[in-house]
């Protein structure tokens, strides 16, 4: 049986030894080396959503691979990915790295330099230890579940604009369509998920700080079970005390309870952290709350940049939810979505706080009026985002972009990685970007018959200064042809009446008449006209006259 086997080599050196040598090893396929975490994560994640079978049996981790530290990336494989076997190849063979190993999922450890009779050995462990793990997933009901569930992180581009609130309506929309969903507070210092939701609480996130490996009974200890069936993961009520979750607590926190539920929603504040920098890092949907002002939309473009600059996120990767739009703002989406880079979603959440205040003052947002527009907003939203089950059972409304795997291009830590932060400007989306959709179409029918007042009142003018126009030129042209009628020997006044009507449209030759005569030396003509009521030919009894004379030719 062929051996499929995924290398995740940082190092190039590296890599071209490794392939060599597996490319010697029987009944062995290896595929082209994937160079980070962030690679490996999001290939794996593509074949497992295809089929289990889809996977490599073997997945070679490399000590130097990066961002994420090749311990936490062989945990992250272990528990979304349970049928692949991991080894790690290291200098340090010592017998703590290795029981370091073996805890965080490890099949095998290979030293540093490579041998070929070692490798082929930890490979075959590996793959035969898959292969079995295979054999009874299949077998029984309980089939691999592939990358796991959703994680959509909500973020402030500064205090006050809403990013709590955000984030326990988006857990309550999600939780009311069907789904098992967690909420997790990051916002390590001034958390204020459970004021929100009315918890009185004794553990959070902070005892978790001290355990290496998170384990589902452990992860279900920490976890509050709130009423409205939500697991809430709080924040430490001593602010001081968040410097004790690092971005290694973060992260194995959000593993597990992306293992343990379908959505996951996250608010990280508006601090960052290397804690809630992970969260960004590993979510599938990062959403970035902003308010149609300067100095958020200011706020937002520095948080884009920083995140770009620590590669945490890509701007592209983000999505901006404008809260408190009003239609009369001078800052509207489109603009946002250009000075920020991002893509702006679709649903921008209205201004109305009179009916969040009764809520938000009693501390329970899972009271909030369905009827309110901001309510509808917030759940529209997390339709868009892909929270909410719809009736055949699939998430409604997925954005583009795909999902967002754990271990992207981190600044675990904050390292800084180097990169420029330029602005990615994209191009004018246009359209409308939200609001309630509801106020705006009932509005728009009270302002209807003033709209086709005025319009019908132009359009009449133009049907008067028109009909003027058209009896100034007949009389001109009826003048003229009487003037020089004499020297044809015609009658004048026949002349004149025969070239006035000819100036006219058919629909107004049928409403005019005619007074032509000489005086003096002068010809004249004076010509009436009805002006149509709105439609050529019908007409209401209001005329025009135009006048106009021309020297009378064969006098002597």
């Amino acid at each position: 049986m062929t051996t499929r086997i995924l290398p995740a080599v940082g190092d190039l050196d590296a890599a071209r030894s490794l392939t060599t040598l597996l490319s010697q090893l029987p009944d062995a396929e290896p595929a082209l080396p994937v160079t980070d975490s962030t690679a490996l994560l999001d290939t794996l994640a593509r074949l497992a959503s295809e089929s289990v079978d889809e996977l490599p049996e073997v997945v070679l981790v490399h000590e130097r691979i990066g961002p994420v530290p090749a311990l936490e990336l062989i945990r992250e494989v272990a528990l979304r990915f349970p049928a692949v076997g991991v080894v790690l190849i290291t200098v340090d063979a010592s017998p703590g790295l290795f029981t370091a190993a073996m805890d965080s999922g490890a099949r095998g450890l290979i030293g540093l330099p490579l041998s070929y009779e070692e490798l082929a050995a930890r490979v075959q462990t590996a793959a035969a230890w898959s292969i079995g793990v295979r054999r009874h997933l299949t077998s029984g009901a309980d089939v691999f579940s592939g990358p796991g569930g959703t994680v959509v992180t909500v973020t402030g581009a500064k205090g006050g604009v809403g990013a709590t609130l955000t984030s326990v309506q988006l857990a309550l929309a999600a939780k009311a369509s069907g789904r098992s969903v967690a909420l997790l507070d990051l916002n390590l210092q001034s958390g204020d998920v459970a004021s929100y939701l009315d918890v009185q609480f004794r553990r959070s996130i902070v005892d978790l700080a001290g355990i290496s490996d998170i384990s589902p009974r452990v992860l279900q200890d920490a976890v509050f079970a709130h009423p409205t069936g939500i697991g809430l993961l709080l924040a430490p009520g001593e602010g001081e005390r968040g410097e004790e979750v690092t971005d290694r607590v973060a992260r194995q926190a959000v593993s597990a309870l992306r293992n343990r539920y379908e959505v996951v929603v996250v608010d990280c504040g508006t601090q960052m952290t290397s804690a809630n920098a992970a969260a960004i890092e590993m979510a599938d949907q990062a959403v970035l709350l902003v308010t149609p002002d300067v100095v958020a939309v200011r706020a937002a473009k520095r948080m884009v940049r920083m995140w770009d600059r620590l590669q945490i996120r890509k701007a592209e990767e983000t999505v901006t939810v404008v809260n408190r739009l009003t239609r009369n703002t001078e800052i509207q989406p489109p603009l946002v979505e250009r000075i920020t880079g991002t893509r702006v979603a679709r649903t921008a959440i209205p201004a109305n706080f009179k009916e969040l205040q009764s809520a938000v003052d009693a501390g329970r947002m899972q009271d909030l009026d369905s009827r309110g527009t901001v309510k509808q907003a917030l759940w529209r939203l997390a339709g868009e985002l892909g929270l909410v089950k719809s009736p055949d059972g699939d998430s409604a409304a997925k954005t583009g972009g795909g999902r967002r795997l754990a271990g992207d291009r981190g600044a675990i830590g904050f390292r800084r990685r180097g990169r420029g932060g330029d602005d990615r400007g994209v191009g004018d989306r246009g359209g409308d970007r939200g609001g309630d959709r509801g106020a705006i179409t009932l509005e728009f029918a009270g302002m209807a018959p003033l709209i086709f007042a005025v319009i019908a009142i132009l359009w009449q003018c133009v049907l008067y200064g028109y009909t003027y126009s058209l009896a100034g030129n007949a009389a001109d042209e009826g003048a003229r042809a009487g003037a020089v009628a004499a020297v044809r020997g015609a009658d004048p006044a026949a002349e004149c009446d025969a070239a006035a009507e000819q100036r006219l449209p058919g629909a107004w030759a049928g409403g005019f008449s005619v007074d032509c005569g000489p005086a003096g030396a002068v010809y004249q003509a004076n010509v009436s006209v009805d002006v149509p009521l709105f439609f050529p030919g019908f007409n209401a009894g209001w005329t025009v006259d135009g006048s106009a004379g021309a020297a009378q030719e064969g006098d002597e």
